[in-house]
């Protein structure tokens, strides 16, 4: 198969993780045992996987991998990659191999190109909605459990930006926080004391006020949480360059291009993983002729 672009291409060993797990799932205690009575154990196969709706492709390494656990010598030809565009009836791969793999793997492989095509194409739209602006379309940490790579991958290949991927790859003081340590300057303070050279620093503030009381101990970003149009205006302009600025909460597709206006640099969207519509995918068998067992030596 083609790999994906090297942006998109995940771990291998995170990917086949995933994708055993959804496996063992799936066949529980014994098996497939709708396949296993129905396919004799030689029969080989051919299949088509096409869109039934426009947008962009995501899961293809997590698609082929499903296969691939299921029988190492399966051929997959990807005819349109992650971050690939597509129209209704595209054709996005073809596999073949052996029958009974290929029909105990593909749920598995669906659910995963379904979901992360639909987070891919919906973090599209709003990526074409703020065209021509700077901002820039991120994701959150709001993703299903034990997916979050492959999800913020799907963004990836959507257009999109990641934010953090964790609680340890950045600092990023929420309001909570805030409570908790007794005020903005004592949570900078503290985080700046902490923080190694290398992370960065980000604080969320509602009001202008809590941004001049932040913007005061040099955070590296701030986070404009829920604010009006008129007021990230302001906020925008108050940072001046200073740090980078991030607009948060109200965020949809008929709001994002008057946030993106106000001249942010970024808009977060939890969204785009958690809400993002199953992306119409399937996958069909050759018809035309039986299903074929291998040949054997003479």
């Amino acid at each position: 198969m083609s790999a994906p672009a090297s942006d998109l291409r995940l771990p291998q060993p995170l990917v086949d993780e995933v994708v055993a797990n959804a496996l063992a799932e799936d066949l529980g205690l014994a098996g497939d045992i709708t396949t296993d009575a129905t396919v004799p154990a030689d029969a080989r196969a051919s299949a088509t996987i096409a869109a039934r709706q426009p947008g962009v492709v995501a899961g293809l390494q997590l698609v082929a991998t499903a296969f691939e656990m299921l029988d190492p010598d399966v051929q997959i030809d990807v005819r349109i990659g992650d971050g690939g565009r597509v129209g209704e009836g595209a054709v996005i791969a073809t596999f073949s191999g052996n029958a009974r793999a290929l029909l105990t793997a593909e749920r598995v492989a669906m659910n995963f190109l379904g979901h992360l095509s639909g987070i891919a194409s919906l973090t599209h739209r709003y990526v074409e909605k703020v065209a021509g602006t700077r901002a820039r379309i991120i994701d959150t940490r709001k993703t299903t459990p034990g997916l979050r790579a492959v999800e913020k991958m799907a963004v990836r290949a959507g257009g999109g930006t990641n934010h953090r991927f964790g609680l340890f790859d950045a600092v990023l003081i929420k309001d909570n926080h805030i409570v908790a340590a007794g005020g903005i300057a004592a949570a900078m303070q503290r985080a700046r004391a902490a923080a190694g050279h290398m992370v960065k620093i980000e604080i969320e503030v509602a009001t202008l006020q809590e941004l001049e009381a932040a913007l005061a101990h040099a955070p590296d970003a701030v986070l404009l949480d829920n604010m009006s149009v008129d007021t990230l205006k302001e906020a925008v302009a108050k940072v001046a360059g200073r740090a980078l600025t991030e607009a948060s909460g109200g965020v949809n597709l008929e709001t994002v291009r008057a946030i993106a206006e106000t001249n942010v640099d970024l808009i977060s969207v939890g969204a785009l993983t958690h809400s993002a519509p199953t992306f119409d995918v399937g996958l069909d068998f050759e018809t035309g002729a039986p299903v074929k067992p291998a040949a054997r030596d003479a």
